[in-house]
C-alpha cells in the first residue's frame, strides 16, 4: 500500500468527509524575487493554496471535473465512465448546456488521487443532507463520490434565467455521498438559510447552491413597477418552498472570481 505524508510544516488537513481531505498550505514556499511581494501579501490576507486528496479504498469510485487530476498512486485507474453511445450523447448534451465538462473521469482502485491546486475555497457537502438534492451554480463542481447521481435540471422558466442573470440549466446531485465544490468565498462567510414553505428573495446572483425542491423564479421586488422602481431594487431572484439555500454575502464580480483562480 502506498504511503503519503499528508501533513508537514507547510500543509495541514482542514476538513475531511467521505474519502476526501482538504489540504491547505500555510504559505507558498515556492517563490522567487519576481513574485515574492505578491506572495507576502497573499499570506497575510489568508489567500492560500488548497488541494483535495482522495483516499481510495477500492469500493467507491470518485468522479472529477475533467483535467482536475494532478497525480495518483497505487492501483488507481481512470476511465471515462461512459456506458455506451447513448450515454456518450447524453453526456455531451448535458455538457453543452452547462459550464461543466461533458465527460467526467471516473477513478477506481486503491491508493491516492490528488487534485490540482486552487486558490478557491473548498466545500465538502454531504448530498444526503440536502434530501431532495443539491443544485449548484455553473463551474462549482470539482468532484464527488460515485454513489452520488448527477443530472442536469432546467429552470422553471426561461424568463427566470434571462431576467435573473442565471444559466438556463444547472447541475443537480442526489443520493448518498460527498460532493466537492469550489467557492469564491470561505464557508465561514456563507449564509445558510433554512426554509419551510417560505419565500426567499435575493437581489443578485448570490445563491451558490440550493435544494432541488425549491422553485426558482425572477420577480419584481415590489407589487408594482412603480414600487419596484421606488425601492431601487427592480428584479430579484425568488426561491419558494421547503429546503435550504447557501448564499454568498456579496455579489462576486468576474475580476474577483478570476483573481481567486
Amino acid at each position: 500500500m502506498v504511503e503519503f505524508q499528508v501533513e508537514n510544516g507547510l500543509r495541514k488537513v482542514t476538513e475531511m468527509k467521505g474519502c476526501f481531505s482538504v489540504i491547505e498550505y500555510e504559505r507558498d514556499a515556492s517563490v522567487s524575487s519576481a513574485n515574492a511581494q505578491n506572495e507576502y501579501f497573499m499570506q497575510h490576507m489568508g489567500v492560500r493554496r488548497r488541494q483535495v486528496l482522495c483516499k481510495m479504498n477500492g469500493s467507491v469510485p470518485v468522479i472529477t471535473q475533467a483535467g482536475a487530476m494532478q497525480w495518483m498512486a497505487g492501483t488507481v485507474e481512470a476511465t471515462t465512465g461512459i456506458k455506451g453511445a447513448g450515454d456518450f450523447l447524453g453526456k455531451m448534451m448535458k455538457g453543452a448546456v452547462t459550464k461543466e465538462s461533458a465527460i467526467k473521469p471516473e477513478y477506481t482502485g486503491e491508493g491516492y488521487l490528488m487534485l490540482e491546486p486552487t486558490y478557491k475555497h473548498i466545500l465538502l457537502e454531504n448530498v444526503a443532507d440536502w434530501e431532495s438534492g443539491i443544485v449548484v451554480e455553473d463551474g462549482m463542481f470539482l468532484a464527488c463520490e460515485g454513489s452520488v447521481s448527477r443530472d442536469v435540471i432546467m429552470r422553471s422558466s426561461i424568463s427566470s434565467a434571462v431576467a435573473g442573470g442565471e444559466g438556463l440549466f444547472n447541475l443537480c446531485m442526489r443520493g448518498k455521498g460527498v460532493a466537492v465544490l469550489e467557492s469564491n468565498v470561505p464557508r465561514s462567510e456563507l449564509i445558510e438559510i433554512d426554509m419551510e414553505d417560505d419565500v426567499l428573495k435575493i437581489d443578485g446572483s448570490m445563491a451558490i447552491c440550493w435544494s432541488a425542491s425549491l422553485k426558482f423564479t425572477v420577480e419584481r421586488s415590489g407589487k408594482s413597477l412603480l414600487g419596484s422602481a421606488a425601492s431601487g431594487e427592480g428584479l430579484v431572484n425568488v426561491y419558494r418552498g421547503t429546503g435550504k439555500v447557501l448564499m454568498s454575502p456579496v455579489a462576486l464580480t468576474s475580476s474577483f472570481a478570476a483573481a481567486t483562480m
